[in-house]
């Protein structure tokens, strides 16, 4: 029976390395020509497709192309901008598609489940896609059902991820992607799991409890499975259709703000946990400006001293203190610390912590233009590239994705707040053994 299922695996496997090879060598093949050919490639076309082809592939890899979009010069633009928007514009699978992974999860009586169910989906994306339904006790919930054979898919998405970024690192030796594939690696095999969904849903509920800004859906386990959560239905609109009919859009505007700042900050200096996906998508907001927050599949778990570092960074650029931002870079993980690598890295710390070091009320970009963040990303990298590169610490991959993704959301929302005063109201307190008592306490 094994020897059948696992002949059965590597046919998936293979069959999945054959649709992404296709993708992948095609995406290769296009911008080598270009480059070294000088054909003419309509790369606005040519990406549009790729963007609708990895879509229809469906998997990790539409997560991992967006993680490719966001490293500088790994892309050009046009690929970068259409890969950057899979998971919020995927394809939804069919209804007898549903049917069949509905019984395949809760059994071939599993309407007796629901009073009603929506066979079409409401949202969809790269993992998985979320039904509207109601329960027998007139509950109104969201099944989220992963597509199948993700654990193939996994396995694939990985292997082709590696050559890419084998590929990458030869072309261009700036940033070393062993650390990067392997905190990636982690975290998919840990998302395709939804009872570990599951536990992370319940710490954030813990961490939220007594905070009615931000709302984490109810689960409901009797209908749950390793492959689908069944959770509590939260009402609300995409930020674009809440601004739009606000009466009041700055102030409104300026409460989503704090709230969403709150949301992703609040658990990383007070339990070290971060939420690791903050694209529009997991998101919806409520008329008085409360969110709902979604999708917990990629939550990660800080060592406190890698946060302790994090706000020591913060204290050493306030302050000029060369001393503790080496002891920072070195608590993180970096190697051959010397002058002119600090220098490098405090181009981009200054970018960062630059909102936070300022009390005054400011937009999250300073005065400058919108395209200022990726001038930063990009004058790093080519000093980066001028001392032979740098190896990123593993845990950067998903907090930088974190700041990016709440960086974008904040320029949207284009509020002035004063984020100097936000953060100090959450880091006054920082207290090494508190901090691992409180998140004992949310973690078991």
């Amino acid at each position: 029976m094994n020897n059948i299922l696992d002949k059965d695996k590597f046919s998936k496997r293979a069959s999945r390395y054959i649709q992404l090879t296709g993708q992948v060598g095609g995406l290769l093949a296009k911008l080598g020509a270009n480059r070294y050919l000088g054909l003419d490639i309509n790369k606005d076309k040519h990406a549009l497709n790729l963007k609708k082809n990895l879509g229809e592939v469906k998997g990790p890899f539409m997560k991992i192309a967006q993680l490719i979009s966001m490293i500088p010069d790994a892309l050009p633009i046009e690929y970068s901008n259409q890969l950057m928007q899979l998971q919020s514009h995927a394809p939804s699978m069919g209804e007898s598609f549903v049917r069949r992974r509905m019984a395949n999860e809760l059994g071939e009586n599993w309407k007796k489940f629901f009073l009603n169910f929506n066979t079409t989906a409401s949202y969809a994306a790269s993992l998985g896609q979320v039904h509207k339904a109601e329960l027998k006790n007139g509950d109104i919930v969201a099944c989220k059902l992963q597509y199948p054979d993700m654990e193939s898919a996994v396995t694939a998405d990985l292997n082709q991820f590696k050559i890419i970024l084998n590929l990458f690192e030869k072309y261009n030796k700036v940033i070393k992607t062993k650390k990067i594939f392997s905190e990636i690696k982690d975290r998919l095999v840990e998302e395709i799991d939804y009872e570990n969904e599951i536990r992370n849903m319940n710490i954030f509920e813990k961490i939220f409890k007594f905070n009615k800004s931000v709302n984490i859906p109810k689960i409901y386990r009797s209908s749950s499975t390793r492959r689908l959560i069944t959770m509590s239905w939260l009402e609300g609109q995409s930020l674009d259709n809440i601004l739009l009919n606000s009466k009041n859009k700055k102030e409104l505007s300026e409460r989503i703000a704090i709230n969403i700042f709150n949301a992703w900050y609040m658990p990383f200096y007070k339990f070290c946990v971060i939420h690791g996906d903050p694209h529009f998508g997991n998101y919806s907001f409520k008329k008085n400006g409360d969110i709902n927050l979604f999708d917990f599949g990629c939550v990660r778990l800080f060592p406190i001293s890698f946060v302790k570092a994090v706000l020591n960074l913060y204290y050493a650029l306030e302050k000029k203190d060369e001393d503790l931002t080496v002891e920072a870079y070195k608590t993180w993980g970096f190697k051959k610390i010397n002058k002119k690598l600090i220098k490098i890295l405090n181009l981009w710390a200054s970018y960062i912590y630059g909102p936070l070091l300022e009390d005054k009320k400011r937009l999250i970009q300073g005065e400058k233009n919108r395209g200022y963040g990726l001038d930063v990303a990009n004058n790093v990298y080519k000093e980066l590239k001028k001392i032979g590169g740098v190896e990123p610490p593993k845990e950067f991959v998903f907090m930088d994705r974190a700041a990016i993704g709440m960086g974008s959301l904040f320029m949207k929302l284009d509020v002035k707040l004063n984020w100097h005063k936000l953060f100090k109201d959450l880091i006054n307190d920082f207290d090494e053994k508190r901090i691992l008592k409180e998140r004992n306490r949310v973690i078991n």
